[in-house]
C-alpha cells in the first residue's frame, strides 16, 4: 500500500525472532503491545480481572510482578486462566524466577546482574529452557551497576548499552538465546540514544519503553516522542507505555501510537477536528461519546467527525464513514468516501454507531473491505 506513498514507508530493523508463549516477537512479526498489572499478585482474582480488561483493550502480552513466594504461588493460577502470555517480573531473588518458570511464565523479566552468581544465572537459564520461557533483559538508567556509574560518571547511552551487552553475554555463556532487551530511561534523549546504539550492536528483539514517563497526558506525550521516533526509525519489536494510569490505558495509548505510524491496525481510527464556532454540532462531546461506544469494535476501519464543511468533505472522502456538520441540525453522512444521506442531531450518535457496527460486521464476514481511497486494500486486523 505504501509503494505509491513512499513517504509513509517504515523499514523495520532486521532481527531474529523469539517466542513469548505463542506470540512471536521480532523478525517480521507485528510489533506487540504490553502492559503490567498493578494489583497484588497474591490476589489472583483481582489480578485476573485486570488482565482481562487489558486483554479486551488489545494487550498481546502482560507482565506480572513476582516479588514473593506467595506471589509465585498465585502466579500459577493466573497463567492458567489468562488468554495471553504472562511475563514474570523478577528482580533480586533467583528462586522467584525458578518458581515462576515452573508456574507457566512465558517469559522472565530479569536483570541477570542482580540475580547473583554465575551458578544462580545458570539455574535460571536451566529453568527457562526446561519450561520454554523467553527472557527479557531489563536495563534501566535508574538502577545501573555501580561500576558502570563509576566508569561513566552518570547514566549515559554508553553505560546502558554496556550493561545490556554484559547481561547478554551472561545468557549466551550459558547457551541461551531466546531473549529480548530493553534499555529504558525516564530521560527521552538518553533512552532514544541508547536504543539506537543497541540496535546497531545486537540482533535480538528490542523492547521499547520510556520508563516512569508520568501521568496519562504527560506520559503519553513523552512516550510518543521517544518511542514514536524509534518506531519511525524502524527500531522496536514490542512496546510498553509506562503511565501512572490504569494498565488498559497503557494498552490503548500503545495501539494508538502504532496506528498513527501505520504499524498496527485495530479498532476504529477516528479523524476529528478540534472544533470551532463554525461547528454544526458539539464535536468534542460527540467524539467522546463515539469513542466510548465504539471501544468494543476490534475490526480496523475509519471514521471522520468534523463540525463543518470547510475540511469535512475532504476528510470524509478518506474514511469508511464520515460525518460533517450542517445547518439547522441536519448533517451529512458519507459512506466509503461518498456523500450518501443526512441525519438529524437527535439521531446522530445512534445512527453513526449502527453504521460502524454494521460495517465492522460486514468486514468480519468477508462481505466488505475497510475503505482505502488510494488502493481499496483490505485493512489487516492487528
Amino acid at each position: 500500500m505504501n509503494d505509491i506513498r513512499p513517504w509513509r514507508t517504515i523499514e523495520r530493523r532486521q532481527c531474529r525472532q523469539i517466542m513469548v508463549g505463542d506470540v512471536p516477537v521480532g523478525g517480521d512479526a507485528p510489533i506487540t503491545v504490553q502492559t503490567m498489572t498493578n494489583t497484588p499478585t497474591e490476589d489472583a482474582v483481582a489480578t485476573l480481572n485486570q488482565i482481562q480488561r487489558c486483554e479486551d483493550a488489545g494487550a498481546d502480552i502482560i507482565r506480572v510482578s513476582c516479588p514473593t513466594e506467595e506471589a509465585t504461588a498465585a502466579f500459577g493460577k493466573i497463567t492458567k486462566a489468562a488468554r495471553i502470555p504472562i511475563v514474570a517480573d523478577i528482580h533480586f531473588h533467583y528462586k522467584r524466577a525458578l518458581e515462576a518458570a515452573d508456574a507457566g511464565a512465558a517469559c522472565l523479566r530479569i536483570n541477570p546482574g542482580n540475580i547473583g552468581s554465575s551458578a544462580r544465572v545458570a539455574e535460571v537459564v536451566r529453568a527457562a529452557k526446561a519450561n520454554g520461557c523467553a527472557i527479557r533483559i531489563g536495563v534501566n538508567a535508574g538502577s545501573l551497576e555501580k561500576d558502570l556509574l563509576e566508569k561513566y560518571g552518570e547514566p549515559c547511552p554508553e553505560a546502558l548499552i554496556e550493561s545490556a551487552l554484559d547481561h547478554i553475554k551472561l545468557l549466551q555463556d550459558h547457551d541461551f538465546h531466546e531473549f529480548k532487551v530493553a534499555v529504558k530511561a525516564s530521560d527521552v534523549f538518553l533512552a532514544v540514544a541508547a536504543y539506537h546504539g543497541l540496535a546497531d550492536a545486537v540482533d535480538c528483539p528490542l523492547h521499547l519503553g520510556i520508563t516512569e514517563a508520568g501521568g496519562l497526558i504527560g506520559g503519553t506525550v513523552k512516550s510518543s516522542i521517544g518511542m514514536g521516533s524509534l518506531l519511525w526509525a524502524g527500531i522496536g519489536d514490542t512496546i510498553r507505555v509506562s503511565l501512572s494510569a490504569e494498565p488498559e490505558q497503557e494498552v490503548k495509548v500503545g495501539f494508538e501510537m502504532l496506528k498513527a505510524l501505520g504499524l498496527r491496525t485495530r479498532g476504529v481510527r477516528v479523524v476529528s477536528c478540534p472544533s470551532c464556532s463554525r461547528q454544526g454540532f458539539d464535536v468534542i462531546r460527540t467524539v467522546e461519546a463515539l469513542e466510548a461506544r465504539l471501544e468494543h469494535i476490534k475490526t480496523p476501519l475509519s471514521l471522520s467527525v468534523l463540525g463543518c464543511v470547510v475540511n469535512g468533505p475532504g476528510e470524509a472522502r478518506e474514511t469508511d464513514i464520515g460525518l460533517t456538520g450542517g445547518g439547522s441540525g441536519k448533517h451529512m453522512v458519507y459512506l466509503s468516501g461518498v456523500t450518501d444521506h443526512t441525519v438529524q442531531s437527535d439521531d446522530m450518535l445512534d445512527h453513526i454507531v449502527e453504521l460502524v457496527e454494521a460495517k465492522a460486521a460486514a468486514i468480519e464476514a468477508g462481505e466488505a473491505t475497510a475503505f482505502d481511497p488510494h488502493t481499496h486494500d483490505t485493512a489487516v486486523l492487528g
